[in-house]
C-alpha cells in the first residue's frame, strides 16, 4: 500500500509539527482539530495556539474530520486521551494508525499500540518516538526518530512516507522497546529536573541519569525489548534530550519540584506525560518484580506520598551494591 495520504489527529504543537513534516515529504495531509470551531480558527490563522509563531504549511488542509481516503493516521494526542480519540475514529480496516504519544495509560497500564489494537482491532498499529521537540521539527531543524511496527515492510514503508531530509525516520520491529523508551524517559526527565532544581550538581545529574537509564534497561528487557533499541534514538537518544533541556515539560516539572513547588503547582497547567506515566511504570515494574528505585521515588513525590528531600535521602541511603 502507498501511504501518500496522511491524516494527523491533534492540532497541538506535535500535530502541527508532524503535519508540516508530512507535507514537506510531498504527502497529501489533513490536520484534524478537536472540533469545527477549533479547526476553523486554526485554518484561518494558519497556526496553532499550542505552537504560536509557527506557520502551518500551506499544503496542509485543516479540518474537524478525517480524510476518508487517508491511508495512515498519526495520533498526535496525549497518551491519556489516546483511547477516547482512537475509539471515535471511523477508518478503513487497512489503515495504519501511528501512536505519537510517549506514555502508558494510567488506568489500564496499557501501551499505546495495545490501546490502538483494542479500540481499532482491524487496523495496523505502529509507534513513533525519539528525541524530538515539536518546535525543532516544525521549524525544519534536523531531527531523527524511530518508527516501529511488528511487520518490517510496513515499518519501512511508513518511515519512507513521513520521512524528510531534516526528519530522518529509522524503522524497527521492536514495538515494545520503542514504546518503553519513550514512556520511561519522561519519568527520568522529571528526576533529572529535580536534581537540577535542588542544585545537587553535575555529578549527581550524571549519576541519576546513568542509574535511571539502567532502570529503563531492566524494565525494557523484562518486556522483551532489544538492547539495540534501548541504545538507539527512542531510548538513549530521548534520555539525553529530555534529561538536559528546559524545553522538556517533564524536566521543567522536575525543576519546579526540586525548587519546592507542590506537585500540582509544579505542572503549571502544562501537560507533562511523565506525571501520569510514573505510577503506571512503577505498577508494571512491581508486577514483574523489577527494581526501579528512582522511578518509584518520582512516583511517590508526584503522589504527595514523599517529599523531595525524603526521596533523595532514601535513594542515598540504599545499600551499596555491584553495578549492573
Amino acid at each position: 500500500m502507498r501511504y501518500d495520504r496522511i491524516a494527523v489527529v491533534g492540532a497541538g504543537a506535535w500535530g502541527v509539527a508532524l503535519a508540516n513534516v508530512a507535507a514537506r515529504a510531498g504527502r497529501t495531509v489533513t490536520l484534524v482539530a478537536r472540533d469545527r470551531e477549533a479547526a476553523a480558527a486554526i485554518a484561518t490563522a494558519r497556526e496553532s495556539p499550542r505552537l504560536p509563531g509557527i506557520a502551518i504549511d500551506r499544503r496542509v488542509r485543516v479540518g474537524a474530520a478525517l480524510d476518508g481516503e487517508a491511508t495512515a493516521v498519526l495520533l498526535a494526542v496525549p497518551a491519556q486521551s489516546l483511547r477516547g480519540v482512537a475509539a471515535a475514529l471511523q477508518i478503513a480496516p487497512t489503515t495504519s494508525v501511528i501512536a505519537c504519544a510517549k506514555g502508558i495509560e494510567q488506568t489500564t497500564l496499557r501501551f499505546m499500540t495495545e490501546i490502538i489494537a483494542q479500540t481499532l482491532p482491524h487496523t495496523i498499529p505502529a509507534i513513533l518516538s525519539g528525541p524530538s521537540f515539536a518546535l525543532d521539527v516544525a521549524r525544519g531543524l534536523p531531527t531523527a526518530v524511530t518508527l516501529a511496527a511488528t511487520d518490517a515492510g510496513l515499518a519501512e514503508a511508513l518511515a519512507q512516507a513521513i520521512g524528510a531530509p531534516t526528519f530522518r525516520v529509522y524503522h524497527s520491529t521492536d514495538v515494545r522497546g520503542v514504546e518503553i523508551g519513550g514512556a520511561a524517559k519522561n519519568v527520568l526527565a522529571i528526576a533529572a529536573g529535580i536534581v537540577d532544581g535542588k542544585k545537587l550538581g553535575s555529578s549527581a545529574a550524571a549519576a541519576m541519569t546513568t542509574r535511571g537509564f539502567a532502570e529503563l534497561a531492566r524494565f525494557a528487557a523484562a518486556f522483551g525489548a532489544r538492547t539495540t533499541t534501548l541504545m538507539g534514538l527512542s531510548g538513549l537518544g530521548d534520555v539525553i534530550l529530555t534529561c538536559s533541556s528546559a524545553q522538556s515539560r517533564n524536566y521543567s516539572l522536575g525543576v519546579a519540584l526540586g525548587q519546592g513547588a507542590a506537585p500540582q503547582a509544579a505542572r503549571g497547567g502544562k501537560l507533562a506525560e511523565g506525571a501520569f506515566t510514573a505510577s503506571a511504570l512503577v505498577a508494571l515494574a512491581q508486577h514483574k518484580n523489577i527494581d526501579m528505585p528512582i522511578s518509584t521515588a518520582v512516583a511517590a513525590v508526584l503522589a504527595g506520598k514523599l517529599s523531595v528531600d525524603d526521596a533523595i535521602e532514601a535513594l542515598l541511603m540504599r545499600p551499596f551494591r555491584a553495578e549492573e
